[in-house]
């Protein structure tokens, strides 16, 4: 399914060299319910793979936390792999950021599957939940410094499954390269898009209770990180309203080396995505923005973020959103609940000099590895950068009423939003 080396050209050099998920499935066959295996880490040993597990969570106290697994696979080098963590108070604006090379890793421990890892410093050991309100969880532990320590559950409730973009095996993939069965390189994510946590973070020589929603992706870039994207978009939107309502997006832009045409018409945009409301998976979504076509207003699958007024950001060279709008409809996935779901918010996240709820903008060749450093800034100028915001947010959301109480009238959902606008050429 993967090579490292690229594929011989076509006879026709208009022939496509990008494959995206967005285009391969009817919309009835949208929702793709995770499987075991997919959730297993693939740990690939050679070639150019990037793998990650990230788990975040809105705490009770309005503590933002994240933490993540990488495992980079960086040509001949041996695997990089790290365990970053994060937390933020948006009150104190305190910050707290620690990124970990890992010693003796392990992937699958004894007596496990590859939905499991450890070290010397992490355990993140999958187990089936004891209760019936919940399908399955993580057990995480961490030892990262002195002064930050984690210890907590993460469960998904059974009432809201995990997925992916499409049913079966090759469900999520988006492939690189003029033959996706022998791909150059591919994109998948696959979520958990609600679950709980609850357990001890240990920062600063204080306890702090980890108690609230969170959700989970795994993530996997089988490429060169600086050939998949030239950007990207995550949104992760929480509300306890209603009975739990969550709003998850992922996207990213191709480099103009890749599109339905080779080299020359790439900028396509891949959005997948999902809603859930009542506490349930409502909704999957996803769409492809290709460069030379307008996006329709309306259509039966919407999954876009939209950068609005950008200003340019001197440090960075880049072209920043001062406004972001984010949309999801789709088809409802749930049985009893037939009908469309609809949702959308808007963000202000300011500019460079008055940021709105700005966590951080993160120079990524100052926290990577150095081999990985390498492979991604042999090109020339490439400088990538991530901006992270977390703000009180309202998303608008319309759906059958069989979901929530009048949701076909519209409602207006007090949350918060987590997201991120990615840089990198």
């Amino acid at each position: 399914m993967f090579s490292y080396f690229s594929s011989s050209a076509p006879a026709d050099p208009n022939a496509p060299n990008f494959h995206p998920v967005s285009e391969r499935y009817d919309v009835q066959d949208l929702f793709g319910e995770l499987e075991p295996k997919d959730l297993e880490l693939q740990c690939q040993g050679s070639g150019f793979v990037t793998e990650t597990q990230t788990f975040y969570h809105l705490l009770e106290d309005g503590t933002f936390l994240t933490f993540q697994l990488i495992h980079s696979s960086v040509g001949l080098w041996y695997p990089q792999i790290q365990f970053t963590c994060k937390t933020f108070n948006p009150r104190t604006k305190e910050k707290t950021w620690k990124s970990v090379n890992i010693s003796h890793f392990v992937c699958p421990p004894p007596g496990l599957d590859k939905r499991s890892s450890k070290a010397d410093q992490f355990s993140i050991t999958h187990k089936p939940s004891p209760s019936g309100d919940n399908a399955e969880g993580y057990t995480i532990t961490a030892n990262l410094a002195d002064d930050l320590q984690l210890s907590l559950d993460v469960t998904r409730p059974a009432s809201t499954p995990g997925f992916k973009v499409g049913k079966g095996p090759k469900g999520g993939y988006s492939y690189f390269g003029y033959d996706p069965e022998k791909a150059d390189g591919y994109v998948i994510h696959r979520f958990w898009p609600l679950t709980h946590a609850a357990g001890t973070l240990i920062t600063k020589g204080q306890a702090i209770p980890v108690k609230g929603p969170g959700m989970f992706v795994h993530a996997i870039q089988g490429m060169r990180p600086n050939l998949v994207a030239s950007r990207w978009n995550f949104a992760y939107f929480e509300s306890a309203e209603q009975g739990g309502v969550t709003a998850v997006q992922m996207d990213f832009t191709t480099l103009d080396t890749h599109g339905r045409k080779g080299p020359g018409s790439g900028g396509v945009t891949v959005s997948v995505g999902g809603v859930v409301l009542g506490g349930k998976l409502a909704s999957v979504t996803t769409e492809t923005r290709w460069p030379d076509e307008p996006l329709p207003e309306s259509t039966s699958v919407i999954s876009r973020a939209i950068h609005l007024q950008p200003t340019k950001d001197a440090e960075t060279g880049y072209d920043l959103p001062t406004e972001i709008e984010y949309k999801w409809a789709a088809p409802s996935i749930v049985a009893d609940a037939p009908g469309e779901v609809n949702a959308s918010l808007r963000i202000a996240v300011g500019g460079p000099s008055e940021a709105s709820g700005l966590v951080e903008k993160v120079d990524v060749l100052g926290e990577i590895p150095y081999a990985l450093k390498m492979a991604v800034n042999y090109v020339a100028g490439t400088k990538p950068y991530i901006y992270q915001w977390l703000n009180p947010a309202t998303l608008v959301v319309k759906g059958p009423d069989s979901l929530i109480p009048g949701l076909s009238a519209g409602l207006e959902v007090q949350g918060r939003l987590y997201n991120e606008a990615t840089f990198i050429s």
